[in-house]
C-alpha cells in the first residue's frame, strides 16, 4: 500500500516563535523603505509614484498583522517514508518531500536570522514543485534535522 499523502494525526513540529520577530522587522524595514520612498516622491511633484508608495507601504502594514498567525502555521512532521511540510492561513500547501528524492539539504542564515539565532533549511529535490524551504528553525535544530536528512536520504538512495 503506497503512503498516505494527507497530513498524519502525528504532533506537527512548529518553527521557532522567534520567527515572527524576523518577518515583523522584515516588514518594518519594508515599510519604512516605502514610506520614505513616498515622501521623497512628494516632495519633488511626483504625486502617483508617492500615492503609489504609500499604498504598498498600507499593504505591507496589513500584511505584517498578519505575521504571528502565518509563523504559527508552519509546521512539518518526519515520517517513514518522507517530510510533510504545511504552510499558509487561507491557502494552506502541503508538500510530502521522499527522502530517497531529496538532493540537497541546505542550512541558509539571513543577516536578521542570524541576529535571531535562526536559519531555514532548505530541501531540493528534481522536481521544482517540491522544494521545501522551512522557516524560523534555531542553528542547532537545522543542523541537526539537515543532518538526520541527508543521513535518510543516503540510505533511501542506496535501494534505488
Amino acid at each position: 500500500m503506497p503512503p498516505r499523502l494527507e497530513p498524519s494525526d502525528a504532533e506537527w513540529r512548529r518553527v521557532s516563535p522567534k520567527q515572527i520577530g524576523v518577518e515583523l522587522l522584515g516588514s518594518v524595514i519594508s515599510i519604512v523603505v516605502t514610506l520614505a520612498v513616498a515622501i521623497v516622491a512628494f516632495n519633488l511633484g511626483a504625486g502617483w509614484v508617492a500615492l503609489v508608495a504609500a499604498a504598498i507601504a498600507a499593504s505591507s502594514l496589513v500584511m505584517a498583522a498578519f505575521v504571528p498567525r502565518r509563523v504559527r502555521a508552519y509546521g512539518y512532521q518526519l515520517r517513514e517514508d518522507d517530510l510533510l511540510f504545511r504552510r499558509g492561513l487561507l491557502f494552506q500547501r502541503f508538500v510530502a518531500v521522499p527522502y530517497g528524492r531529496m538532493q540537497l539539504v541546505d542550512v541558509n542564515r539571513g543577516p536578521l536570522a542570524r541576529l535571531m539565532g535562526l536559519s531555514d533549511l532548505k530541501l531540493v529535490t528534481a522536481a521544482a514543485t517540491t522544494g521545501v524551504s522551512i522557516p524560523g528553525l534555531t542553528e542547532d535544530a537545522a543542523t541537526e534535522l539537515r543532518d538526520h536528512l541527508v543521513e535518510l536520504a543516503e540510505s533511501r538512495r542506496v535501494g534505488l
